[in-house]
């Protein structure tokens, strides 16, 4: 006992002793500040998403919105009672607007192998009152990474047990995690159960054992996600009849999904899976997302009929299965556009890969969808599915001036994003990376090399 108390009490004091070496990984850049003035860029390569391509056109923006979209040769007028505005020659840049990276733990994690620093999950298996965006660092050294690369809005998702919490959509710029948010409550998420057995090992004990039996318990749990919905819904009739009734933190958390304000987040890979949790969304009435989409091509009649959304979960996956062809994942977007499935594309990799998104749209794009669709994957696409195309997504006026402007198309490995705003603030795209990288090439500078 002496030496587990001792092992136990040494382990705590290392891991009090490695917060100070914690701290300089965070990130150390200031946010952006607010948009004094109007800013015009003149002479740009316009991609609206929702409008096509501008050539040669101007886009402005004021107190964070976007006030016109015009095209070559058309003067702006701009509100007399405003400063000065900033006018920035594009000289045929392009201007697109910002990506959305719809599953993510962005700023939940910073060092995945240190319990102190991963802030995704509460204690039990029923916690829908948990809200992802409570939990955000906005001084995460992982934002800056992915929005020099243009990804500037991030739907943030709680993790573990059945219903992990409610996932909130983000900006990835901001002093607090309430300057950040777009959406708190974007929707609860839902870990659909499996019931597939993994591994040899597994499968041999459940043969054994009925309490191991996969199918069995998946649907003990699917009913226990079920019972949770429905307690909620008997609650919220009994408190708009009588308001005297005690609230309950749990029910309330599932009201806006039960009244259809917002989608609940299925997360689901296999066919069975995605069958039954449209199934079960349908008979509820809710407005189910599936999340992940591993074998979605086996159901896309089931959600086409039904108009269930799907976010992928990367493109840049091996296939499942080993007869199943090498491009079973690149292809897989294109084949869901031919069913007239509504999708965005994620990139299912660790929240430090969020800046590889608009790679996972390249190579969907290379493998026969639609270049412009796959733009639309993961910019407008994205916020019809996280219900903010109001705001984001797509370059219009009276929606948010969140957006970037690079030397070429972000699709492109060669692409180099040169400014980037955030409800029309300017935001500093340096990283580590890119400070580590001008700190060693001065050492090569100053070689005379």
């Amino acid at each position: 006992m002496i030496h587990r108390r001792l092992l136990s009490s040494c382990a705590v004091l290392a891991s009090l002793a490695a917060f100070p070496a914690l701290v300089p990984g965070q990130d150390l850049l200031p946010k952006g500040a607010p948009q004094a003035a109007p800013v015009v860029l003149h002479n740009a390569t316009i991609h609206t998403v929702s409008h096509g391509i501008v050539l040669g056109g101007t886009i402005w923006f004021d107190r964070g919105v976007i006030g016109g979209v015009l095209p070559a040769g058309e003067s702006v007028k701009l509100p007399a009672d405003r400063p000065k505005p900033v006018h920035i020659d594009l000289a045929g840049k392009h201007v697109f607007p910002g990506m959305i990276s719809a599953h993510t733990s962005l700023g939940l994690i910073e060092i995945g192998a240190v319990p102190q620093t991963v802030d995704t999950d509460e204690t039990g298996e029923l916690t829908p009152e948990a809200l992802a965006v409570t939990a955000v660092n906005p001084d995460s050294a992982a934002i800056p990474v992915a929005r020099q690369n243009g990804v500037l809005a991030a739907l943030t998702f709680p993790t573990g047990g059945l219903m992990p919490g409610r996932a909130s959509l983000i900006q990835l710029d901001g002093w607090t995690n309430r300057d950040m948010t777009v959406r708190a409550d974007a929707g609860p998420v839902v870990a659909w159960p499996s019931t597939r057995a993994f591994g040899f090992r597994f499968r041999h004990r459940a043969s054994a054992s009925p309490a191991n039996d996969p199918s069995k318990r998946a649907r003990t749990n699917r009913q226990r996600i079920d019972e949770a919905f429905q307690a909620a819904q008997r609650w919220f009739a009994a408190r708009t009849s009588d308001p005297t009734i005690a609230l309950d933190v749990r029910h309330q958390a599932l009201v806006p999904a039960l009244r259809g304000e917002v989608p609940v987040f299925v997360l689901a890979n296999d066919a069975e899976q995605i069958e039954s949790a449209v199934l079960w969304g349908t008979e509820r009435g809710l407005r189910v997302v599936i999340v992940g989409g591993r074998e979605v091509r086996a159901c896309t009649e089931l959600l086409r009929r039904h108009d269930v959304p799907v976010v992928l979960d990367g493109v840049h996956r091996l296939p499942r299965r080993e007869d199943a062809a090498y491009d079973e994942a690149f292809t897989l977007p294109r084949d869901l556009a031919a069913a007239g499935v509504r999708f965005c594309i994620a990139t299912g990799d660790e929240f430090s890969n969020d800046r590889n998104l608009p790679y996972h749209a390249a190579t969907a794009a290379a493998y026969g969808l639609d270049p412009q669709r796959a733009l639309a994957a993961i910019t407008l696409h994205a916020a019809e599915i996280l219900g903010v195309d109001d705001r984001l997504g797509s370059l219009a006026p009276g929606k948010d001036a969140t957006l970037f402007v690079s030397d070429g198309h972000p699709f492109e490995l060669t692409s180099k994003i040169e400014r980037a705003f955030v409800q029309g603030r300017a935001v500093d795209l340096r990283s580590k990376q890119t400070e580590l990288a001008n700190k060693y090439r001065t050492r090569y500078r100053q070689a005379g090399r």
